[in-house]
């Protein structure tokens, strides 16, 4: 008999999207050379527009969502990987063009799989998801630029969001001056606990402004874009850079050429989506070791498969604060 699991679907006909929970088998899986029980997954900004339907992310229907995962390996034909090991999964084109992490089975290519760190619980690695594997990209870009703690003050924008969250608690933890800018300043206290020292209304960036402004900080991880993103790079220090990974205000860019020649600023482009192995794995690592799993654990919210599409539009409209992780088992 065809043992069946759960999995949540979006299927489109003609221009209407709905999303059904559903039971399928392996048989309905995609290709690949490793199936993985799938344990925990998230819900970031992508996913939102993924369930939502407000931007053609997924490219292939019916789809399962779900730009991630973690799990243990069940059945490998690589002998890289072996029944029992605990793996994640950030972007390669789930949840777009292959199924993704929303399934409690998941059959998946190895070489997008990454072994966990020993002291990352399958829990924990969706607590960071791909909102915190992001924000790690974006702080070692800033590092690899040679941005320190004593080059100056770093501004972290959508602060109270995913990437923001995260990226306020490593950037403190490895002793930079944080800035968190938000358009929830009620989250000010939860924004200090993970470790601000200062935090502004978004409506200091958002507006338009002039090409170059008073220069505010040395450096930025911004997951924002448009308008924000040209505020920030006008504001950035003569020599700093901005780590630029979102669209949360839009996908344009409406700056100019002044803050690059005249300051030497640079704007470092972030991709978690298809990131080579290798820096995943550094990125990986890092966060085994730089960040505080006691602050990851107040920017959680858990829910299950059953519910996570209640959090779709939610998180579009900026009202997730932090991380959503997905019980999937």
């Amino acid at each position: 008999m065809t043992e069946l699991f759960k999995a949540l679907k979006i299927e489109k006909n003609e221009e209407h999207q709905e999303i059904n929970l559903v039971e399928i088998s392996e048989d309905d899986l995609m290709e690949g050379n490793v199936v993985v029980d799938v344990t925990h997954s998230t819900l970031n900004y992508k996913d939102g527009l993924a369930m939502t339907g407000s931007s053609p992310i997924v490219r292939n229907f019916p789809m399962i969502p779900g730009i991630d995962f973690s799990g243990v390996v069940r059945s490998s034909e690589d002998l890289e990987f072996s029944k029992g090991d605990r793996v994640v999964l950030n972007g390669y084109g789930l949840s777009e063009s292959h199924y993704g992490g929303y399934s409690e089975r998941a059959r998946v290519n190895s070489k997008h799989l990454l072994k966990l760190p020993e002291n990352i619980s399958n829990h924990q690695a969706m607590q960071i998801g791909t909102a915190g594997y992001t924000a790690m990209l974006c702080v070692l870009g800033l590092e690899d630029f040679g941005i320190t703690p004593k080059s100056g003050e770093i501004l972290v924008t959508g602060a109270s969001g995913g990437v923001g969250s995260v990226a306020i608690s490593i950037l403190s933890g490895l002793g930079f001056s944080v800035i968190a800018s938000t358009g929830r300043l009620s989250e000010s206290d939860y924004l200090k606990s993970l470790g601000a020292d200062t935090v502004i209304d978004r409506n200091e960036l958002s507006e338009p402004s002039r090409p170059l402004g008073k220069e505010r900080w040395s450096g930025a991880v911004d997951s924002v874009g448009s308008q924000t993103l040209s505020n920030v790079i006008a504001q950035t220090k003569y020599g700093g850079a901005v780590s630029a990974c979102g669209l949360a205000q839009g996908m344009d860019l409406p700056s100019t050429v002044l803050p690059f020649i005249l300051r030497g600023v640079s704007l470092i482009g972030i991709d978690s989506v298809m990131a080579p192995m290798s820096k995943r794995e550094r990125a990986w690592d890092r966060l085994s070791k730089d960040l505080d799993m006691e602050k990851l654990a107040q920017m959680v919210v858990e829910t299950d498969l059953d519910k996570v599409q209640d959090f779709a539009q939610p998180i579009l409209d900026g009202k997730v604060r932090g991380r959503v992780v997905v019980n999937i088992s």
